[in-house]
C-alpha cells in the first residue's frame, strides 16, 4: 500500500479501497464526486458517505471496517477501545493531553517494557522516538477509530486532571483509617463540593451507565479506593483513586443521598435519582459499609426499563409460566420467590406487580428500601429508628383496604405470621425468602416457628431464581458439549442432548465478552393436597422435592439447560450460578 506521510486523504484511500476491491469502479467514482464534508477526519467522512463494501453485499463501509483494512495492510493491528482495559491512571504520565491531541493519539496500557499507544492518522510519524525516550519503553502502535480517541482522550485525561486537582487540594491520610496516620500541619479533610470530585462523581455515574453497570463499589484500601463496576453479574475494576479523593467522592455521594456526612461509624442507606444524556431517568440505591480503611459505598442501578419488561424478556417460559400465572392470579394466599441476593427476585415482583397493578385493585407494597419508585404502587418504607417493621407496616397496611401486598421479605416469625394473616383475611400476599431452592422455602417457613397447618392453608406456590449470562447474539459460534457435562446438568432425568450448542467468542457489542445480557432460570411449584401432605415439622426438603419434581417441577439445571439447547448460553454458566440439587 502507498499512502502518503501526513494526514489520511479521502482521495488516496479511495484508490486504495478501489485497488483492494473493496469498493467498485461504480462506487468509487460517486464517492469523488460528492461533496467534501467539513471533517477533520478522512475516514469520517468516508464513513459518512455510506459507501457499499464489495466484500460485505449490502453493508456500507464503517470507520471500523476502513481501519481493520487499513491495519491490515499496514501491518497494524486495528482495536477497538474498551473503556474498562485502558489504563486510565497512567495516560497522564506517558504524554500530555495537549501532546495527544496534536499527534491524535491515545495511550491505553504498559507494561514494564512496552506501551500500546492508538492512533488513528498511521502516517502521521516522528512522534514514536520522545515517547520510547520519555518512557523508556518500546512503542506498540495499534489503530482505532477517531471517535473514540476523541471520545476517551477528552473523557481520561478531563479524570486525571480532577484527581490530580482534588489530590493536590488534599494531602491528608488515613481519615476513617483503623490504621490512621496523622500528618502534623495539615488538618484539612476531603471537601465534597470541591469542582473536582464534582467532576470525578459526574464521570462515575456516566461511564457506569455507558458500560450497562448494575453495580458501582468504592471500596477502600490502604493507600488506595478501588472501583469497581458490575456487568452481567461479574465485577470489573475500572479504576483507583488515591484513598483521601476515594473518600472525598464517598462524601459527595452521601450528600446527593441525603445521608448523614459526618456518620461513619455505621451503615447508612440512601438513594440519587440522576438522569443520562438521552434524558433516561435512573434511579440509584446507596448502602455505606463501615471498614478497615475507611467507608465503602455500593450503588445498585436500577434500570427504569425493568417495569416494562415482559415474561419472555426475563426468561420466564413454558411450565414455569403457567405456574407462576396459575398462582398470582389467585384472589388470595402466600406466593414466595426465592435465590440469593442478586438473582432477579425483585424484578421479577416488580414485573409482577405491574401486570396486577389495574385501576380495579390496590396494590401495597411494604419494603426495605424501596428498590424502584413506581406509581402504580402505594409503596412504604420500613424504618428502624421509628420501630416501623416488617410486621408493624403490615398490620398497617391491613387498616388500608388492600387487595394485593408486596413484603420485601420475610425474614423472621412476626413477619411471617402478619403475611399468613394477610392471606387468611382474603388478600394475595408476594415475598421473598432466602433460600437455594423452591422446596427448601417450605422448610424456611418451618425453620422460623409458623406451624405446618397454616403454610398448607395459605401458601400457594414458591419459585426459586438465578441470573445467568446470555451469549452475544452477534458472535457467539457453534460448539461441541461432552456428554459428562450434559448429565450434569439434567440428572437425574434422561433428557436428549442438543444437537447444536454455542459458545462465546467476543465482538464489539459484547465488549470481547462473549455475553451480552442476563437472563431468568427458574424453579416452581404450586402447591398440591399431595406436596401439602408432606409439610410438617421437621419435614424432609429432599421427599418434598423429590414429589414436586413428579408433579412437574423442573430444577434450576434442567431449566438452564433448555436455555442451553436454545443456543442462549453455555454449559459453563449454568453449572457456575445453580446449586447441585440432586
Amino acid at each position: 500500500m502507498k499512502l502518503l506521510s501526513g494526514s489520511l486523504r479521502v482521495d488516496e484511500l479511495l484508490d486504495q479501497l478501489l485497488e483492494a476491491g473493496r469498493i467498485t469502479e461504480k462506487t468509487h467514482e460517486q464517492a469523488r464526486t460528492k461533496s467534501r464534508q467539513s471533517d477533520p477526519y478522512s475516514v469520517n467522512i468516508l464513513e459518512n458517505m455510506q459507501l457499499d463494501d464489495a466484500n460485505s453485499p449490502g453493508k456500507s463501509l464503517t470507520a471500523a471496517a476502513i481501519y481493520e483494512w487499513l491495519g491490515d495492510s499496514l501491518s497494524m493491528p486495528y482495536v477497538h477501545i474498551d473503556p474498562l482495559k485502558v489504563d486510565v491512571e497512567s495516560i497522564a504520565s506517558i504524554m500530555s493531553f495537549e501532546y495527544a491531541k496534536r499527534y491524535h493519539l491515545l495511550p491505553l496500557k504498559q507494561t514494564d517494557t512496552t506501551v500500546q499507544i492508538a492512533t488513528c492518522e498511521p502516517m502521521i510519524t516522528g512522534w514514536e522516538d520522545t515517547i520510547e525516550q520519555v518512557t523508556r519503553r518500546k512503542i506498540e502502535k495499534v489503530l482505532a477509530v477517531p471517535k473514540d480517541i476523541e471520545r476517551y482522550g477528552l473523557e481520561f485525561y478531563a479524570l486525571n486532571r480532577s484527581v490530580s486537582g482534588a489530590k493536590g487540594k488534599n494531602r491528608s491520610q488515613g481519615i476513617g483509617n483503623f490504621e490512621q496516620l496523622v500528618e502534623l500541619g495539615n488538618l484539612k479533610s476531603p471537601d465534597a463540593n470541591d469542582e473536582h470530585i464534582i467532576n470525578i462523581v459526574d464521570w462515575l455515574f456516566q461511564y457506569a451507565f455507558d458500560q450497562r453497570a448494575s453495580d458501582i463499589h468504592i471500596e477502600p484500601r490502604r493507600d488506595y479506593s478501588h472501583i469497581r463496576f458490575r456487568i452481567d453479574g461479574i465485577l470489573h475494576t475500572v479504576y483507583q483513586l488515591p484513598i483521601q479523593v476515594g473518600q472525598a467522592v464517598v462524601s459527595r455521594l452521601k450528600i446527593l443521598g441525603r445521608m448523614n456526612i459526618a456518620e461513619k461509624r455505621k451503615p447508612l442507606d440512601g438513594r440519587v435519582k440522576t438522569k443520562t444524556p438521552d434524558g433516561q431517568e435512573i434511579e440509584l440505591r446507596l448502602s455505606t459499609l463501615p471498614t478497615a480503611f475507611g467507608e465503602k459505598l455500593v450503588m445498585r442501578i436500577f434500570d427504569p426499563e425493568v417495569l416494562l419488561k415482559t415474561f419472555d424478556q426475563l426468561g420466564l417460559l413454558d411450565e414455569d409460566l403457567q405456574h407462576w400465572q396459575n398462582m398470582t392470579s389467585q384472589p388470595n394466599g402466600i406466593i414466595l420467590v426465592t435465590g440469593p441476593t442478586g438473582s432477579g427476585k425483585t424484578t421479577t415482583l416488580y414485573s409482577t406487580l405491574k401486570n396486577l397493578a389495574t385501576t380495579e385493585v390496590n396494590v401495597c407494597t411494604i419494603e426495605d428500601p424501596i428498590e424502584m419508585v413506581e406509581p402504580a404502587f402505594n409503596q412504604m418504607q420500613i424504618q428502624g429508628n421509628i420501630d416501623l417493621s416488617f410486621s408493624s407496616g403490615i398490620k398497617a397496611l391491613m387498616r388500608q383496604d388492600p387487595d394485593i401486598i408486596m413484603i420485601g421479605e420475610i425474614r423472621d416469625l412476626e413477619t411471617a405470621q402478619m403475611a399468613i394473616q394477610a392471606a387468611l383475611t382474603g388478600h394475595l400476599v408476594l415475598s421473598t425468602v432466602h433460600t437455594n431452592d423452591a422446596p427448601s422455602a417450605v422448610t424456611r417457613l418451618l425453620d422460623l416457628g409458623v406451624p405446618g397447618y397454616l403454610i398448607k392453608s395459605t401458601l400457594l406456590g414458591v419459585m426459586a431464581q438465578r441470573l445467568v449470562r446470555t451469549l452475544c447474539p452477534h458472535c457467539k459460534a457453534e460448539d461441541t458439549l461432552e456428554d459428562k457435562t450434559w448429565q450434569q446438568l439434567v440428572k437425574p432425568w434422561s433428557a436428549k442432548k442438543p444437537a447444536k450448542v454455542f459458545k462465546p467468542v467476543g465482538c464489539l457489542e459484547c465488549r470481547n465478552t462473549g455475553f451480552l445480557g442476563r437472563s431468568g432460570v427458574y424453579e416452581s411449584f404450586e402447591m398440591s393436597e399431595a406436596l401439602a401432605d408432606l409439610i410438617y415439622d421437621g419435614c424432609d426438603p429432599q421427599t418434598l422435592r423429590k414429589h414436586a419434581i413428579k408433579e412437574g417441577m423442573l430444577s434450576l439445571r434442567l431449566s438452564g439447560a433448555r436455555k442451553i439447547a436454545a443456543g442462549l448460553t453455555t454449559a459453563e454458566e449454568i453449572l457456575r450460578v445453580t446449586p447441585d440439587t440432586r
